[in-house]
């Protein structure tokens, strides 16, 4: 497969990860309202999943590489005007074009690994790409706070804009169509429906929205948890680089066979139980040692998760309809991002035990896809 994609799917996700340290200290800068920061930071998944569903059709419609390159040059213009805001207001809307032009990126990037793979190294193929998004989630951050450190946080959007338009330019030279025009006359906004319905796709999307729950819950409560603990905020990031760098062993290393070796879908649900025992003991747990140990445990679990998913709905999708189905399954990915940290917040609030909504998410999760693949079973039989 063309190694390129993995550059691209580290650029793309690039992208979100390096403005985490920086957007809410931006909207506060500008005289953001509390309520308004936590818009200008949510707006982006928001407008992220609509352009989700929109590019997955358009992906299928006009082939993988037009999209992709549009999708890249369409993004580096909308960070040329996150200089400009002079008002909270103002920034918000640049968020929110942000989102809906990067919407096509991810489905794109992974609708094209889906063709490019062979069914029965998609696994191995699809850990990779975990690590491409892993690689980002490790350097994104830190590049971030570098650049604004320097003192101008114009840096970071500059930088990010002129690696776009390079990664657009690299598109156009070396990657070449997957999608014959024979099968895009076939594309049709029809075809959304039948892929809802299919068992499988469904299940990986359940499984995605989980995992972003999750993994928002950890954004909000982790700091929390930490400041119990007595420990710096410098903790966080360490146990949160422990998960990371737990699940790129995984996906590095030998151990990557498995996910060609047995059911994604049984990957999957032994996946989000482990995270789900992580959440629950996070609510009862305060030893510095053993939070530590549950973070390994994490990455362990999403390690499971992640690539299952996505060989999932890469085989359960055919050329025609593998951008709506990996559209609609980034768009539940950009509804988990939402919902994780705004009902741990509540939950939060009204119990005091943050981890406590997203540990019984987990189990809501895991209960529903074994019923699922039971019914699937049942009807097969």
């Amino acid at each position: 497969m063309n190694r390129i994609l993995y550059f691209i799917i580290v650029v793309s996700f690039l992208d979100t990860f390096i403005q985490l340290p920086i957007i809410t200290p931006y909207a506060r800068e500008l005289g953001a309202s509390y309520l308004l920061t936590g818009a200008i930071v949510a707006v982006y998944s928001l407008a992220n999943m609509i352009g989700n569903i929109f590019g997955g059709h358009w992906i299928d419609r006009f082939g993988r590489k037009k999209m992709l390159y549009s999708g890249m040059f369409a993004v580096a213009f909308v960070l040329l005007f996150y200089p400009l805001p002079q008002t909270g207001a103002q920034l918000f809307w640049v968020r929110f074009f942000h989102g809906l032009a990067g919407g096509v990126l991810i489905p794109g990037a992974f609708a094209y690994v889906g063709d490019q793979s062979k069914s029965e190294k998609r696994g191995k193929v699809m850990a990779l790409t975990g690590a491409s998004i892993g690689t980002a989630a490790i350097v994104g951050p830190a590049l971030g706070g570098g650049l604004s450190s320097l003192g101008r946080i114009n840096y970071v959007f500059w930088f990010v804009a002129v690696l776009f338009i390079i990664t657009g330019i690299l598109i156009t030279i070396f990657v070449k169509e997957s999608l014959v025009s024979t099968d895009r006359g076939k594309a049709s906004l029809a075809h959304f429906l039948p892929l809802l319905k299919k068992r499988p796709i469904l299940q990986a999307s359940l499984a995605a929205l989980a995992l972003m729950i999750s993994n928002g819950t950890l954004a909000f409560a982790l700091p929390i948890k930490v400041t119990e603990m007595g420990l710096t905020s410098a903790a966080t990031g360490m146990l949160l680089s422990t998960y990371g760098v737990v699940a790129l062993i995984v996906f590095l290393t030998p151990l990557n066979r498995m996910y060609d070796r047995y059911s994604p879908v049984m990957l999957v649900v032994a996946g989000i139980a482990t995270i789900g025992f992580v959440h629950v003991m996070l609510n009862i747990i305060s030893i510095s040692w053993a939070v530590v140990l549950l973070m390994v445990v994490y990455g362990v679990g999403f390690a499971l998760v992640f690539p299952s998913m996505n060989k999932i709905i890469a085989d359960s999708s055919s050329a025609i309809d593998r951008g709506k189905a990996y559209g609609i399954f980034y768009a539940f990915f950009s509804l988990g991002v939402i919902a994780g940290s705004f009902v741990s917040g509540a939950t939060a609030e009204v119990f005091g035990k943050p981890f406590l909504s997203s540990a019984g998410t987990m189990i809501i999760v895991v209960t529903a896809l074994l019923i699922i693949s039971k019914k699937g079973q049942e009807k097969q039989i």
